[in-house]
Protein backbone atom coordinates (compact mmCIF):
# COMPACT_ATOMS: atom_id res chain seq x y z
CA UNK A 1 0.00 0.00 0.00
CA UNK A 2 1.47 3.38 -1.00
CA UNK A 3 1.40 6.78 1.14
CA UNK A 4 -1.59 8.42 -1.15
CA UNK A 5 -3.35 5.32 -0.13
CA UNK A 6 -2.88 5.36 3.71
CA UNK A 7 -3.31 9.26 3.41
CA UNK A 8 -6.66 8.73 2.11
CA UNK A 9 -7.52 5.68 4.08
CA UNK A 10 -6.75 7.44 7.50
CA UNK A 11 -8.57 10.75 6.24
CA UNK A 12 -11.38 8.43 5.79
CA UNK A 13 -11.49 6.66 8.87
CA UNK A 14 -10.98 10.06 11.03
CA UNK A 15 -13.54 12.07 9.23
CA UNK A 16 -16.32 9.53 8.71
CA UNK A 17 -15.79 5.88 10.82
CA UNK A 18 -18.20 5.85 13.55
CA UNK A 19 -16.30 3.22 15.71
CA UNK A 20 -16.26 3.33 19.25
CA UNK A 21 -12.29 3.51 19.47
CA UNK A 22 -12.37 6.82 16.78
CA UNK A 23 -15.78 8.47 18.85
CA UNK A 24 -13.22 8.46 21.88
CA UNK A 25 -10.61 9.87 20.50
CA UNK A 26 -12.69 12.27 18.98
CA UNK A 27 -14.40 13.00 22.64
CA UNK A 28 -10.52 13.61 23.42
CA UNK A 29 -9.90 15.76 20.80
CA UNK A 30 -13.48 18.06 21.69
CA UNK A 31 -12.06 18.27 25.38
CA UNK A 32 -8.71 19.69 24.30
CA UNK A 33 -9.99 21.66 22.25
CA UNK A 34 -12.22 23.26 25.46
CA UNK A 35 -8.97 23.09 27.27
CA UNK A 36 -6.63 24.93 25.21
CA UNK A 37 -9.02 27.32 24.88
CA UNK A 38 -9.31 27.94 28.14
CA UNK A 39 -5.48 27.80 29.04
CA UNK A 40 -4.89 30.38 25.95
CA UNK A 41 -6.89 32.94 28.22
CA UNK A 42 -4.92 32.21 31.15
CA UNK A 43 -1.37 32.21 28.91
CA UNK A 44 -2.30 35.36 27.16
CA UNK A 45 -2.82 36.82 31.06
CA UNK A 46 0.27 35.00 32.26
CA UNK A 47 2.61 36.21 29.77
CA UNK A 48 1.11 40.08 29.65
CA UNK A 49 -1.32 40.05 26.13
CA UNK A 50 -4.54 40.42 28.89
CA UNK A 51 -3.86 42.37 32.18
CA UNK A 52 -6.77 40.81 34.08
CA UNK A 53 -9.38 37.80 34.02
CA UNK A 54 -12.97 38.30 34.36
CA UNK A 55 -14.06 36.23 37.16
CA UNK A 56 -17.59 34.69 37.87
CA UNK A 57 -19.47 36.87 40.77
CA UNK A 58 -18.50 34.47 43.57
CA UNK A 59 -16.48 35.37 46.22
CA UNK A 60 -13.57 33.19 46.34
CA UNK A 61 -13.16 33.50 42.81
CA UNK A 62 -9.94 35.18 42.10
CA UNK A 63 -8.23 33.88 38.80
CA UNK A 64 -5.77 36.78 38.67
CA UNK A 65 -4.15 35.96 41.79
CA UNK A 66 -4.17 32.43 41.16
CA UNK A 67 -2.37 32.92 37.70
CA UNK A 68 0.21 35.29 39.16
CA UNK A 69 1.10 33.18 42.15
CA UNK A 70 4.32 31.82 42.82
CA UNK A 71 3.06 27.94 41.73
CA UNK A 72 2.04 29.16 38.25
CA UNK A 73 5.83 29.96 37.84
CA UNK A 74 8.12 28.03 39.50
CA UNK A 75 8.85 25.60 36.62
CA UNK A 76 10.33 29.20 34.32
CA UNK A 77 7.19 28.99 32.25
CA UNK A 78 3.91 30.06 32.93
CA UNK A 79 1.86 26.85 33.53
CA UNK A 80 -1.06 28.03 31.13
CA UNK A 81 1.45 27.31 28.27
CA UNK A 82 2.59 24.04 30.03
CA UNK A 83 -1.08 23.40 29.92
CA UNK A 84 -2.11 24.47 26.38
CA UNK A 85 0.84 22.54 24.81
CA UNK A 86 -0.09 19.15 26.56
CA UNK A 87 -3.75 19.61 25.39
CA UNK A 88 -2.37 20.12 21.85
CA UNK A 89 -0.49 17.01 22.31
CA UNK A 90 -3.23 14.86 23.60
CA UNK A 91 -4.90 16.21 20.29
CA UNK A 92 -1.73 15.01 18.27
CA UNK A 93 -1.87 11.85 19.50
CA UNK A 94 -5.32 11.16 19.14
CA UNK A 95 -4.81 11.95 15.67
CA UNK A 96 -2.66 9.83 14.73
CA UNK A 97 -3.19 6.21 13.55
CA UNK A 98 -6.08 4.01 12.68
CA UNK A 99 -8.80 2.68 14.24
CA UNK A 100 -6.86 -0.24 14.82
CA UNK A 101 -3.91 0.90 16.30
CA UNK A 102 -4.26 -0.69 19.85
CA UNK A 103 -3.82 -3.65 17.81
CA UNK A 104 -1.13 -2.49 15.02
CA UNK A 105 1.00 0.28 16.89
CA UNK A 106 -0.07 -0.42 21.08
CA UNK A 107 2.68 1.99 21.85
CA UNK A 108 1.06 4.74 20.48
CA UNK A 109 -2.44 4.01 23.03
CA UNK A 110 0.00 3.55 25.34
CA UNK A 111 1.93 6.22 25.09
CA UNK A 112 -1.07 8.76 24.98
CA UNK A 113 -2.65 7.29 28.56
CA UNK A 114 0.43 7.55 30.25
CA UNK A 115 0.56 11.18 29.40
CA UNK A 116 -3.24 11.83 30.05
CA UNK A 117 -2.88 9.82 33.61
CA UNK A 118 0.58 12.36 34.27
CA UNK A 119 -1.91 15.22 33.35
CA UNK A 120 -4.94 14.24 35.02
CA UNK A 121 -2.73 13.43 38.36
CA UNK A 122 -1.39 16.95 38.55
CA UNK A 123 -5.29 18.15 37.63
CA UNK A 124 -6.66 16.62 40.62
CA UNK A 125 -3.99 17.93 42.79
CA UNK A 126 -4.73 21.40 41.89
CA UNK A 127 -8.63 21.59 41.70
CA UNK A 128 -8.40 19.59 45.64
CA UNK A 129 -5.42 20.18 47.41
CA UNK A 130 -3.85 23.63 45.74
CA UNK A 131 -6.91 26.11 45.36
CA UNK A 132 -9.11 25.09 48.17
CA UNK A 133 -6.08 24.38 50.38
CA UNK A 134 -3.36 26.56 49.40
CA UNK A 135 -4.25 29.36 48.25
CA UNK A 136 -8.21 29.13 49.10
CA UNK A 137 -8.81 30.98 45.88
CA UNK A 138 -10.28 29.31 42.99
CA UNK A 139 -10.44 30.01 38.88
CA UNK A 140 -12.72 28.74 36.52
CA UNK A 141 -10.19 28.63 33.75
CA UNK A 142 -8.22 26.26 35.83
CA UNK A 143 -10.86 24.45 36.76
CA UNK A 144 -12.23 23.85 32.93
CA UNK A 145 -8.63 22.86 32.18
CA UNK A 146 -8.75 20.71 35.03
CA UNK A 147 -11.52 18.66 34.06
CA UNK A 148 -10.70 18.44 30.15
CA UNK A 149 -7.34 16.86 31.84
CA UNK A 150 -9.31 14.51 34.00
CA UNK A 151 -12.18 13.88 31.13
CA UNK A 152 -8.96 13.22 28.03
CA UNK A 153 -7.34 10.36 30.71
CA UNK A 154 -10.93 8.36 31.16
CA UNK A 155 -11.53 8.67 27.41
CA UNK A 156 -7.42 7.13 26.95
CA UNK A 157 -8.19 4.15 29.06
CA UNK A 158 -10.07 1.24 27.14
CA UNK A 159 -7.99 1.77 24.27
CA UNK A 160 -5.02 1.53 26.37
CA UNK A 161 -6.72 -1.94 27.95
CA UNK A 162 -6.88 -3.13 24.59
CA UNK A 163 -3.33 -2.36 23.61
CA UNK A 164 -1.91 -3.52 26.70
CA UNK A 165 -3.61 -6.85 25.90
CA UNK A 166 -1.67 -6.64 22.76
CA UNK A 167 1.68 -6.11 23.93
CA UNK A 168 0.97 -8.76 26.96
CA UNK A 169 -0.01 -11.32 24.42
CA UNK A 170 3.01 -10.37 21.91
CA UNK A 171 5.01 -10.91 24.67
CA UNK A 172 3.73 -14.78 26.15
CA UNK A 173 4.35 -15.83 22.50
CA UNK A 174 7.69 -14.42 21.97
CA UNK A 175 8.54 -16.06 25.28
CA UNK A 176 7.51 -19.45 24.19
CA UNK A 177 9.13 -18.92 20.63
CA UNK A 178 12.30 -18.71 23.11
CA UNK A 179 11.53 -21.39 25.01
CA UNK A 180 11.00 -23.67 22.11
Amino acid sequence: MNNGTRAQELRRELQHDESVALRRRRAIIGLSLVGMGSMAIVSAFQTGLLKHLPDPPLDRFRSDEVNSSDTAYHWGVPDGTISLAGHATNIVLAAYGRRDRALAEPWIPLAACAKAAAEAAVAVRYLFYEMPIVQKKWCGYCITDAVMHIGAFAFTLPEARDAATRVRSELVEARKEIAA
